[in-house]
């Protein structure tokens, strides 16, 4: 994820020579005109400029590849799906009201795909265990007092319903009735795998700090 990639007109993605780069940046009146040097780059983009395209891929691959393995689990899911938002944000770029919003936008649009391929291949089924309502009614959230490094790791070891659902309620902040509409499941069905996820948390967490401090 290191290397620089730029979008073909075919979107394929190919090895950015260093010198493009100061080809993003336009005429020095024009970004006296513009709040950030990122508006310019994405209003490029929205004509098709490939070399801002690149620019763009390079600034936000890293941090929406993070998501796409924090919800995946899996590093060929994760590209695969990463690879697909991108050519959907730049087809559909003109759709963008503002070019400073670009980041939540594809972010936006990085999530949805990872909840359009989780639809396609996890069956989410409520989770029935006393400890359920034992960690409902916890008033510590454990979790936020951990960090989330060492959270980090053991999320993509989830089983992939619980994972999901975590990864929607606790990072991205979606409320359970928000996570049931978008994958279509029932709001108790959300609940339940959420307490599942957390409790396979605790024990794993606790069990690495014991063994290792």
């Amino acid at each position: 994820m290191s290397r620089a990639f730029y979008w073909d007109k075919k979107y394929i993605l190919l090895p950015l020579q260093p010198f493009l780069l100061s080809s993003l940046l336009p005429p020095t009146n024009y970004l006296e005109q513009s709040t950030t040097i990122q508006t310019a780059v994405v209003r490029k983009a929205c004509k098709g400029d490939a070399d801002a395209q690149a620019w763009l891929y390079n600034r936000y691959s890293k941090a929406m590849f993070n998501i796409c393995m924090r919800m995946t689990g899996n590093r060929n899911d994760a590209e695969d799906i990463l690879h697909d938002a991108f050519i959907i944000a730049f087809r559909s770029i003109l759709q963008l009201k503002e070019s400073r919003q670009f980041g939540g936008w594809l972010k936006r649009i990085v999530i949805n795909e990872c909840i359009r391929f989780s639809k396609r291949i996890i069956n989410y089924y409520e989770w029935e265990d006393d400890r359920h309502n034992q960690l409902a009614n916890e008033e510590t959230e454990w979790w936020k007092i951990v960090s989330f490094d060492i959270i980090y790791k053991e999320i993509k070891d989830l089983p992939n319903g619980c994972r999901q659902v975590f990864n929607l309620y606790v990072v991205e902040d979606y409320s359970h009735k928000e996570i049931a509409e978008q994958l279509a499941i029932s709001e108790s069905t959300s609940k339940s795998q959420y307490h599942r996820a957390r409790q396979l948390l605790k024990e794993r967490i606790t069990k690495q700090l014991l063994l290792h401090g």
